[in-house]
């Protein structure tokens, strides 16, 4: 899994690669954490290029997701999010929790 992040004027773009598994998930929340500890909590995250999300990985999205809205401060935005993802975070329930949008410029526009 590859991770990249950047900071923008009114959010903070995470773009993933790969897997985000058992092993790889901690990885992605350390650099979730350190947005959030950073005050920041409008999050884009960009998994276009995202084959598998495991429980792990689910975890750290709900995480991070909760953490954003506390007290109406902000929320991750998934970008570009595969079917087979899609399908995994409505299996687990997790669909209505989370904004969905095809690209990044949709994504900003929707802040």
């Amino acid at each position: 899994m590859e991770i990249s992040s950047k900071q923008m004027e009114y959010y903070d773009l995470v773009k993933v690669t790969g897997r985000v598994d058992s092993f790889t998930a901690p990885k992605l929340g350390d650099a979730i954490s350190s947005i959030i500890q950073a005050e920041r909590y409008n999050i884009i995250l960009d998994i276009g290029s995202v084959d598998y999300v495991s429980s792990a990985g689910l975890r750290v999205l709900i995480d991070a997701q909760k953490t954003c809205k506390f007290a109406s401060r902000g929320e991750v935005i998934l970008v570009s999010v595969p079917k087979r993802i899609y399908e995994t975070l409505e299996l687990a329930g997790f669909v209505p929790l989370f904004r969905f949008t095809d690209n990044l410029d949709s994504a900003v526009n929707s802040l």
